[in-house]
């Protein structure tokens, strides 16, 4: 009985790991999310043979923006504002 107790402990710990992971990484999407795909869409023309200078820009200016929201310093009472700020940007 002592040791269903404890898998089951550990099977929560490894479900809270998890969750802060996917937490991270959905943060880290919202605020790089269209450098990324600016990033992928010039590797898919260079690899066509076409030039992707377009989308290296594209790649660099949204990364200006994340930099830009990154920089301001937001706290519990404004974080709001950094989601919003970071998810205008990302759009396109």
């Amino acid at each position: 009985m002592f040791n269903k107790k404890q898998k089951g402990q550990g099977m929560v710990e490894y479900i809270i790991i998890v969750a802060l992971i996917a937490v991270s990484a959905i943060g880290v999407y919202s605020f790089f999310g269209k450098t990324i795909r600016n990033q992928v869409a010039g590797l898919s023309q260079e690899m066509s043979g076409n030039s992707a200078s377009g989308q290296i820009q594209q790649a660099s200016d949204a990364a200006d923006d994340a930099d830009d929201v990154a920089d301001k310093n937001y706290n519990l009472g404004s974080y709001d504002d950094a989601a919003n700020s970071s998810a205008a940007s990302g759009t396109n």
